[in-house]
């Protein structure tokens, strides 16, 4: 992301960032015990209220990264990257069709992370581990492609005064004190204002973009026409079938992210949640549909770019737009100072997700499950910082484009989705079936990762592991069904009892 804007003016507005975002982790810490709950430091103690809710759910599913690296991608593909739209509103779909249900189970069972809810369902040891194994990598992964954008990010805006690796070590170093000070509240407060000042950012970056094309977006199809037809046709059909393979992947497996489910947990009450769900689902022709038109827009500023020139379009275009007055240019460098607090606040998010399952999950679940609360909290804060220093050796010398890492990560994580829906919703569910489910799944989709054989036909390798995986789960529930027994427990670890807990806790508080 090469900008040419002046090194100082960006070092100033990334300073100012910095100093916001530890000015709220130290506000949002200031007199609590944070590190004495789990519920209240990984989950704001399950308070959040629809604003905070909404954006820090805002961005889960879109970072900094989703500007930088959506708009090259439509550039690339040209029309077909439409699906950004869809697969960015199915994942809404997915959180109203599961999100309430758990919130209220979660609500009554004290949940945590999200194979608290794996355990309290199946109580199977060998579902559990696994399940465990397959989030940590789609966090891991995810936490790597985080890195990897703050270096890029952050060397860009400053036109490479800062180096890419003391960019990441410094919003590395930034990004854990606040998290440290504040915990989830903290990372929820910054969501709000990255927020803010991406939407702001993205329309003006639009709108300077388009006056730039001097034809709006009637002349823009037809110079795209004639200059590169393949990019506004019709797609083929295996482009079409990869389009709705993506769909598929990313709707189910960003719908489980660890760190969107914990955020369900985190919600004030069922209601909030619903309501910030429905707003959520505005946001993806909004959003994502503004990044792929500029990178409509890119095909014809920059014809010709090849794919290593292409992900630095969204810093092209800047410059060009930060040229036309000095109004563009302040709004262009708070713009990408607001895309590395976005890519940062996402990256806390997930940090804090994954540490959060070590120390539970790991750490209390199997090592020590009579640990203080206090001293797992402890375990995860230092898991935080273990696991950031070994991403830090790969993001030096970073694999694939960043969409290519983006892809990578829900080819394991989506595996673990038929658990969770099944799971919900179908009492007769057994562990055994769950289990081989996502076993078969994962090493479906990593065979055809790392042979390269990424995709058949245009599908990719987690939804054909994906389907092998519900096919095991319903045909092995129903060769070998639960007893009656199981069955009626099951029924009843799922039933929704709220009404009745909520009741309950008011009687008790009377």
């Amino acid at each position: 992301m090469d900008l040419t804007f002046s090194g100082l003016d960006g070092i100033i507005i990334l300073s100012v960032y910095a100093a916001v975002m530890l000015l709220i982790g130290w506000l949002a810490g200031r007199g609590k015990k944070l590190s004495q709950s789990l519920a209240d430091y990984y989950l704001a103690g399950k308070n959040l209220g629809i604003i905070a809710l909404f954006f820090t759910l805002y961005a889960t599913q879109y970072s900094g990264n989703t500007i930088v690296g959506y708009a090259p991608t439509a550039y690339r593909d040209g029309f077909s990257w439409l699906q950004s739209i869809p697969f960015m509103t199915i994942i809404v779909g997915i959180y109203i069709l599961f999100a309430p249900r758990l919130y209220a189970i979660s609500k009554r069972a004290n949940f945590i992370t999200p194979t608290d809810w794996i355990s309290y369902r199946f109580r199977s040891k060998q579902v559990t581990i696994l399940a465990i194994i397959l989030m940590l990598w789609g966090l891991g992964n995810y936490l790597l492609e985080q890195l990897v954008a703050i270096g890029q990010a952050v060397s860009g805006l400053t036109g490479g005064t800062i180096p890419y690796e003391f960019a990441v070590l410094a919003f590395v170093f930034v990004m854990l004190t606040y998290e440290w000070l504040g915990g989830m509240k903290a990372v929820a407060f910054t969501d709000v204002m990255q927020g803010v000042m991406l939407f702001v950012g993205i329309i003006v970056l639009l709108t300077g973009a388009l006056s730039l094309t001097g034809t709006g977006f009637t002349g823009l199809t037809a110079d795209i026409a004639a200059t590169a037809p393949e990019k506004i046709g019709v797609p083929d059909t295996v482009t079409s079938i990869n389009w709705i393979s993506m769909i598929l992947l990313v709707g189910f497996g960003a719908a489980i992210y660890p760190h969107a489910v914990q955020r369900i947990y985190s919600s004030q009450s069922e209601r909030t949640l619903k309501r910030s769900l429905s707003r959520m689902a505005w946001m993806p022709p909004i959003t994502t549909g503004l990044v792929f038109l500029v990178g409509i827009i890119g095909i014809s500023l920059f014809p010709g770019l090849d794919t290593s020139g292409s992900e630095q379009l969204v810093g092209m275009i800047a410059n060009e737009v930060a040229a036309i007055n000095s109004f563009y240019y302040w709004v262009m460098v708070i713009f990408f100072g607001a895309i590395v607090a976005a890519i940062v606040s996402t990256a806390d998010s997930v940090l804090l997700s994954f540490s959060s399952m070590v120390s539970n999950d790991i750490y209390g679940k199997f090592i020590n499950p009579y640990a203080k609360e206090e001293k797992k909290v402890k375990v995860g804060k230092f898991a935080g910082i273990g696991v950031v220093a070994f991403l830090l050796f790969i993001a030096w010398n970073p694999p694939g484009t960043l969409y290519d890492i983006f892809v990578l990560k829900f080819e394991l994580l989506v595996q673990v989705f038929p658990a969770f829906l099944l799971g919900l919703y179908w009492k007769k569910l057994a562990s055994r079936p769950v289990f081989w489910g996502m076993l078969v799944g994962a090493i479906i989709a990593g065979t055809m990762t790392i042979t390269g054989n990424s995709t058949i036909a245009g599908i990719h390798g987690g939804v054909v592991g994906l389907a092998a995986n519900f096919f095991i789960c319903v045909t092995g529930s129903l060769m070998a069904p639960v007893s009656a027994e199981k069955a009626d427990k099951a029924a009843d670890l799922t039933a929704l009892k709220l009404d009745q807990y909520n009741r309950e806790k008011q009687t008790s508080i009377s």
